[in-house]
């Protein structure tokens, strides 16, 4: 029997016979395993036993849950990205990375003693940038000027990304005292809470500036000129002090003035509105965009030219009995009077600068008698030379032209009229079409004092390196003898108001009638101190104040001198 299920199994291995009868010899006991397993294996872990493959049912089974498991995630994606997208979208943006701006602070700008005269505020919580400040110093906003913030839209974009000055030197140097905005960079939750945020770029704060400008004086200046004003009827006023050797102003103030911030502030609509509105005219800076007729303060300039063209020695002396009188060539009846504002007598140059006659300056202006005079044309000329016309090139916006009338500008005025010699006697002291700046007026005047040196105005403290423009060449004499009179006028003339013991000044007045009435006038006051060694160059206007008055520019100089002697002496020294 046995021996038959070993052919029945050879036969199926296809084991031939050599081969069977190779392995004659095996024990059966060998091969096959008895119907429980050999000692040592355990058939709970299928050890000893046959493996069997898995069926067709099984791959069907796991196939369908592949299938469903793929059917699902497509379905979540469709959802997903589908019906919900722009749900996730917007979650999306707000759980996201915001790059923001960080501002600089804008660079804060200092008299000349390094006081304050616009700085930033501390930065409050929910502010993206300072706010800027104002000194409270009055006198002061023409000069500093005011601001525009940084704009953004109603979603918080700035589309303006820096202060922007809109007057004064906050406008001339915008770009040195904006500095360079930074950036950071925040982690923001759907929430809109902010996880993180790191600085990207740090910003650049903007650089100082350091103006030629003492805040005190011009303040005091400021003040004067309100005090008259209000006292004495006066539209406005505005004064300028120069250094006669660097050209650096020390002072310059416009009356009225307006309130840097409210106006960089821009929430007072109601103050704005009543500055923009107001007669006065609070934003225009009388000192440079004033135009004013200067009066007697020319007399300095017509006498040098006088001298320098050799028409009159200064000891001359010419007899003022309160008028002149020229024959009317078209109708000698009528004969033209010009009148002295007093009769003084016989005066020469320097008594004339002095008591400021104008019969003396009819003479060697337009001439009178023997008394050549220099003419419409050479007055013209000189008035030019001393720059009293011409703009300064001071950084201020608004700066204006002077006026000096000749033929021309009067043929183009009064349609067609011709030039009258009337016309170069006016003009000889100061009058009829003249304009002049006060700047103007305190450069040449600074001009006189230095003799003969024509200086860059500057509002940086030290000045233009080159602060010399052009040098008027005259005698030295020439320049003693208008130093002399201009001194004189203090010790006795039309200036005496300024005769005081703390230091010793030269001066000029000036007059100038305004409207065909006459009832108004400009009052100036022009000069230079110390006197033996002039160090500063004033010029001050008062405008247009009742011609009654007795008080003008005159009293607002004294009023500053007397502060100063208490207060900055080291000026007179």
């Amino acid at each position: 029997m046995l021996k038959k299920i070993i052919r029945t199994l050879k036969k199926r291995l296809n084991i031939s016979r050599q081969a069977g009868r190779k392995y004659d010899d095996i024990d059966p006991e060998d091969i096959f395993i008895d119907a429980t397993n050999l000692p040592g294996f355990d058939e709970y872990r299928f050890e000893g036993r046959i493996e069997r493959p898995m069926g067709q049912g099984v791959f069907l089974i796991m196939k369908i849950a592949l299938v469903l498991v793929i059917l699902g995630l497509v379905s979540k994606l469709w959802v997903l990205g589908i019906i919900q997208g722009s749900i996730y979208a917007q979650i999306s943006e707000n759980n996201s990375l915001e790059q923001t701006l960080l501002f600089a602070n804008r660079g804060v700008i200092y008299d000349r003693e390094m006081r304050e005269l616009a700085t930033n505020a501390i930065k409050e919580d929910g502010s993206n940038f300072a706010d800027r400040l104002y000194s409270p110093s009055q006198g002061l906003a023409h000069v500093v000027g005011y601001i525009k913030y940084p704009l953004s839209d109603r979603a918080g974009i700035y589309y303006e990304e820096n202060y922007h000055g809109r007057d004064g030197v906050e406008r001339a140097y915008d770009a040195l005292l904006n500095g360079i905005n930074g950036t950071k960079l925040r982690e923001i939750d759907v929430s809109g809470k902010v996880i993180s945020e790191a600085v990207l770029k740090k910003p650049v704060d903007g650089n100082p500036l350091v103006l030629s400008l003492d805040s005190r004086l011009t303040e005091v200046l400021y003040e004067s000129m309100e005090s008259l004003a209000e006292d004495r009827g006066f539209v406005g006023g505005a004064a300028v002090i120069m250094d006669t050797r660097t050209g650096e102003i020390i002072a310059l103030s416009s009356y009225p003035s307006y309130d840097p911030n409210v106006l960089t502030n821009g929430t007072d609509r109601n103050a704005i509105s009543e500055m923009i509105n107001s007669p006065s005219k609070p934003f225009l800076n009388r000192a440079i965009g004033g135009l004013y007729t200067p009066g007697s303060i020319l007399k300095p300039v017509v006498a040098l030219a006088a001298l320098n063209e050799n028409l009159i020695s200064p000891s001359k002396q010419i007899l003022s009995t309160g008028s002149i009188t020229v024959e009317n060539p078209y109708d000698p009846e009528k004969p033209s009077v010009f009148k002295d504002w007093k009769a003084h007598g016989w005066t020469d140059m320097r008594k004339a600068l002095a008591v400021s006659s104008d019969t003396y300056f009819y003479s060697i202006g337009g001439g009178l008698g023997d008394q050549k005079g220099l003419g419409i044309t050479v007055l013209e000329r000189y008035f030019k030379l001393f720059a009293m016309t011409e703009k300064t090139g001071i950084d201020l916006l608004g700066e204006v032209e002077g006026v000096v009338p000749n033929p021309e500008w009067k043929k183009e005025k009064f349609d067609g009229e011709i030039w009258r010699l009337g016309d170069t006697y006016i003009t000889s002291i100061g009058q009829y079409g003249t304009l002049v700046t006060p700047i103007n007026a305190a450069r040449s005047t600074a001009l006189i004092a230095n003799r003969g040196q024509l200086l860059k105005p500057s509002l940086i403290k030290g000045g233009s390196n080159d602060p010399v423009l052009r040098v008027v060449d005259f005698k030295p004499e020439d320049w003693s003898v208008i130093h002399e009179g201009m001194r004189d006028a203090v010790t006795y003339g039309t200036s005496v108001g300024l005769n005081v013991p703390y230091v010793k000044v030269a001066a000029k007045t000036g007059t100038a009638e305004v409207g065909s009435f006459k009832l108004y006038v400009h009052s100036w006051s022009v000069g230079f101190f110390p006197f033996e060694s002039p160090k500063y160059a004033w010029a001050v206007v008062m405008e247009k104040g009742p011609s009654a008055n007795t008080l003008g520019a005159t009293s607002v100089v004294r009023r500053l001198f007397d502060w100063m002697a208490v207060n900055s002496p080291e000026y007179f020294e």
